[in-house]
């Protein structure tokens, strides 16, 4: 799926990169699809919580399968589809019993491709869902469970990939695709290969109005406020700061760690994104 480059005959098409991918252009399945309603970033008191937030383009949220509990019924890939609340694909699974289910698409899978989900099979093939403690060291896993049962909740974007480093004691060695490396256990799911569209991430918006079809409203800097505004706004002329980046309220917004302290999950941890050994 390469990334197209148009002849700018509009000044909104000079830097704009189209991914070009091979959909189906059928609707989504009717049944695996609710409503989705939209809150502009306002919470209960109809109050600005989140920012830079509304507008954008209608959307109907698929229901994907992240659990894979469909265990020994070989699937049918009946189409790839777009998401449009996601950077990955979609692939409509066809089972044979007759329901249909969507996964996140997993690359180099096509239509009329069959994948299965197993507790007990050891084949590795792009698309099975298979238990860790099945599956090889040095394989590339996706949409990885944290707790057994719980659906996958890592490497589920575009173009990601963990991958499995070795088993031992009731525990499988994960890096993570930040670099992170920590403990899964063993009876927990992953599935095999990689998350398809890995092209998401090298394509170009081309112009402000694509922004607003996604539903993101314009971003004003920090230092072209007034002082009543923003910490960091105001001076005589452009500055560079004079203060830590900070938001209009006060808190850090660069190297400030906000990642919340779980003593159920940190525990796992043995290296951290930045290659040191965790702290616990």
């Amino acid at each position: 799926m390469p990334l197209v480059e148009k002849k700018p005959v509009t000044p909104s098409q000079r830097f704009y990169k189209q991914n070009k991918q091979e959909l189906s252009k059928d609707r989504p399945e009717r049944r695996l699809t609710v409503a989705k309603s939209k809150s502009g970033g306002r919470n209960a008191y109809g109050r600005i919580t989140s920012r830079r937030r509304g507008g954008g383009h209608k959307r109907h949220i698929r229901i994907i399968d992240f659990r894979r509990e469909k265990l020994d019924i070989p699937a049918k890939i009946q189409n790839i589809q777009y998401d449009p609340n996601r950077s990955a694909n979609i692939a409509l699974l066809a089972y044979a019993d007759g329901e249909k289910r969507y996964i996140v698409a997993p690359r180099g899978l096509g239509e009329g491709d069959t994948i299965v989900s197993s507790e007990t099979s050891r084949e590795i093939h792009p698309g099975n869902s298979l238990l860790l403690s099945n599956i090889p060291p040095s394989t590339k896993i996706h949409n990885i469970e944290l707790i057994p049962g719980k659906g996958g909740q890592i490497a589920r974007s575009a173009g990601t990939a963990a991958q499995l480093m070795g088993l031992d004691g009731g525990y499988a060695t994960i890096k993570m695709p930040s670099g992170e490396i920590r403990l899964i256990n063993l009876k927990c799911r992953a599935t095999i290969g990689e998350v398809g569209n890995s092209q998401h991430q090298s394509r170009t918006i081309g112009k402000a109005g694509r922004s607003r079809w996604l539903g993101k409203r314009p971003r004003v800097r920090g230092v072209a406020m007034n002082p009543v505004d923003h910490p960091m706004g105001g001076g005589e002329g452009r500055t560079s700061g004079g203060g830590h980046p900070t938001s209009p309220w006060g808190q850090l917004s660069k190297g400030f760690p906000t990642r919340r302290k779980s003593k159920t999950s940190n525990k796992f941890i043995l290296v951290n994104r930045n290659g040191k050994k965790f702290k616990r």
